[in-house]
């Protein structure tokens, strides 16, 4: 890439968008050229506005950023006219955030959104790039309906399934019918650190508003398929998904217990083949963000543990361990994935390359 993309950063003052900001420093497709945030923020420079809110604990606000002026999120045609395309971390409630990121297609913005208010919308992908990059076809029926030539709004999945669907995914040959999952959530999920939440010391709160549904609906719709005629993704049928989501005294990290049926009978060994082998189209492409290693099996008894195995490929990659048979499941397994990395900001920067690999995503025209 000759020149590099310009990029736009909206709710960027929040531990999403500061984790966007802190990836997005120094990468070789993208630059931060703009910021935004709610009313209140506008007109201040980044770096003051966020340095007594800063959650990123050691890593820097970056140079790059820190003397922006952050602008209002709502205005629409301010930031339309300074980037090629939007990240989109607003803090909204659903409807006004599909207004809003609808708007910035509108104006030919295409949008790469953190939000979930989106991901029902029957023609937005909703991708993890490594399991259903196909899913970014459905772009071109959605810009027939928005009435535009450059500007989409595509979503990733919320960050409580990237624990366990990749594994799921990696299996679908063994046909799984049957998933339990309970997960065991990071603070930072809920925008907050341990020093912020005190509800959560010393604590397990066993209640996150609407996780359950997110994760056992969202993988259906990623493991979908698009319906031409419909012009709309179709979600699969199976696996049947049901869950438990708790959070816990982490600050980054998702752990899941999960329980699997499948039609097929695979052994332990395949199992394990079938994690490790998997890989998709960011590894073929080399995508800057891609892990060179998806998922990775950890035999130890008492791993994957956070401490050791939550930065895998830099927050990117999978972790799974204590694969065994269950007495009412076929099988049982632990997953860890990094919630801010591959469930939040990583992840939809990693969806940003892919859209621009495919020419979904380029520079306007001048």
């Amino acid at each position: 890439m000759k020149e590099k993309l310009k990029v736009g950063v909206i709710g960027a003052t929040g531990m999403v968008g500061q984790r966007y900001v802190t990836l997005l420093a120094n990468h070789p497709w993208f630059e931060v050229v703009a910021v935004a945030a709610s009313k209140h923020s506008a007109g201040k420079k980044y770096g003051e506005s966020v340095k007594d809110r800063w959650k990123m604990g050691d890593t820097p606000i970056p140079d790059g950023v820190k003397d922006l002026t952050i602008l209002d999120a709502e205005d629409v045609d301010t930031m339309a006219s300074q980037v090629d395309f939007i990240f989109s971390a607003i803090n909204l409630d659903k409807a006004d955030t599909r207004k809003l990121e609808d708007e910035y297609a509108k104006h030919e913005v295409p949008v790469v959104s953190n939000n979930s208010a989106h991901r029902w919308t029957p023609d937005v992908p909703m991708v993890v790039p490594e399991i259903n990059p196909d899913h970014i076809e459905i772009i071109k029926a959605q810009r027939e309906r928005l009435g535009t030539q450059r500007g989409f709004v595509a979503v990733k999945p919320n960050c409580s399934i990237q624990s366990y669907t990749p594994a799921i995914a990696a299996w679908q040959k063994f046909e799984p019918t049957q998933v339990l999952a309970c997960t065991y959530q990071a603070i930072s999920g809920a925008g907050k650190t341990l020093e912020t939440a005190p509800e959560i010391q010393n604590n397990v709160i066993p209640y996150i508003p609407g996780e359950e549904a997110k994760s056992e609906d969202e993988p259906l719709k990623v493991f979908g398929h698009i319906d031409p005629e419909k012009k709309e993704i179709v979600k699969a049928q199976s696996p049947v998904i049901t869950s438990q989501c708790l959070r816990v005294p982490v600050l980054y990290g998702h752990t899941v217990a999960t329980f699997v049926n499948f039609k097929q009978n695979p052994s332990k060994e395949e199992l394990i083949e079938a994690l490790e082998e998997y890989s998709g189209v960011p590894q073929e492409l080399k995508l800057p963000s891609a892990p060179q290693q998806f998922i990775q099996y950890l035999t130890e008894d008492d791993r994957p543990q956070v401490r050791y195995d939550v930065n895998f490929e830099h927050g990117m990659g999978i972790s799974i361990g204590r694969l065994r048979p269950d007495k009412i499941f076929d099988w049982k397994f632990v997953g860890l994935s990094h919630n801010t990395a591959r469930g939040a900001a990583g992840g939809a920067i990693e969806l940003a390359e892919l859209l621009t690999a495919k020419g979904y995503i380029s520079a306007k025209e001048d």
